[in-house]
């Protein structure tokens, strides 16, 4: 039986799971990859290749990287790879029609969330600031929409207390890659018949900003809570202390929900290896912070190198 050639579109680590289950499966051969310019980063603002592309290079695959899906030298170059189907995983540009008629089979997508629910870059973290119960996986086929197109298949998973969104990352990324595996050879024999999304349950997940970060200390310890495991790494729940009139920005990375009443981001407890601060219903029990400018510590690390107080205040 001839391979299926398939060309891969993604970036992040998230899509290279997906990558790798396709170059273990005989039935494919992976004819190149396709993934963002390589962009500056770190202190020195170095130029550094996405995850995927990494990956590809050590499989010896060619990598396309147009800074446009529409430019017409790359669509060609794409087409000269004559591919059966592409499949897509957090590439982060929409495709034109022209690219999504290109294969035979047309593209397929994995996206973490349960589509309509999440539809945008960030479901992830959506999922986790919402306080969602449940996510999962959706393989779609794709249309020249912001996650509209028709579904192939779909996996859910619970998210437990002790999830955050490393942790979603990782198991979605894993549970992506082996349903996109497993859909792809009954989709092209025409055992899999796409179904249009649902009406109803449409929500969207915007691409996460710095800002959105910020605790409000007013709203409830589980909405805060959320935030923080949400956030992770970035950008990251934070807030303000504010020390002998300067304001610190100080970093959160781990929490936990207790009973507790005061005002608003006062802090209410300080010691027993955690800080206790008040919200607008209950309290959170910080276990692990970062100052500004240094490095993780836990909340006993921290009290051992500031002073808090019970009465101080975060904001």
């Amino acid at each position: 039986m001839t391979p299926l050639r398939i060309v891969f579109m993604g970036t992040p680590e998230l899509a290279c799971a997906s990558l790798r289950a396709l170059l273990e499966v005989p039935l494919f051969q992976v004819a190149g990859v396709v993934t963002q310019p390589d962009r500056p980063k770190g202190r020195e603002l170095h130029l550094q290749a996405s995850p995927v592309k990494q990956l590809a290079l050590a499989a010896a695959i060619p990598v396309l990287q147009p800074e446009r899906a529409r430019d017409e030298r790359f669509i060609a170059q794409l087409q000269a790879l004559q591919p059966d189907l592409i499949a897509v995983a957090a590439f982060g540009q929409l495709l034109p029609k022209t690219i999504l008629d290109l294969p035979r089979f047309g593209c397929v997508n994995v996206h973490a969330s349960l589509l309509p629910r999440y539809r945008g870059a960030a479901p992830i973290q959506w999922a986790l600031l919402n306080d969602d119960r449940q996510t999962g996986v959706t393989i779609m086929k794709m249309d020249p929409g912001l996650d509209t197109g028709e579904i192939l298949a779909q996996e859910a998973t619970p998210i437990g207390p002790d999830d955050n969104a490393i942790t979603l990352h990782e198991r979605l990324a894993r549970m992506g890659a082996d349903l996109l595996t497993r859909t792809i050879p009954p989709y092209v024999a025409g055992g899999i018949q796409p179904r249009p999304q649902p009406s109803d349950g449409i929500a969207f997940a915007p691409k996460i900003k710095k800002e959105d970060g910020r605790l409000d200390w007013s709203q409830p310890a589980r909405a805060l809570w959320n935030r923080v495991r949400g956030l992770v790494p970035w950008p990251g729940a934070f807030t303000f202390l504010t020390t002998q009139s300067q304001a610190h920005m100080v970093k959160i990375w781990e929490a936990e929900i207790i009973d507790g009443a005061g005002s608003a981001g006062e802090i209410l407890q300080v010691g027993n290896a955690a800080i206790v601060v008040a919200c607008g219903r209950q309290a959170l029990r910080i276990l692990a912070l970062q100052r500004e400018g240094g490095r993780r510590l836990t909340a006993q690390q921290f009290l051992a190198g500031h002073r808090l107080e019970p009465g101080q205040r975060l904001g």
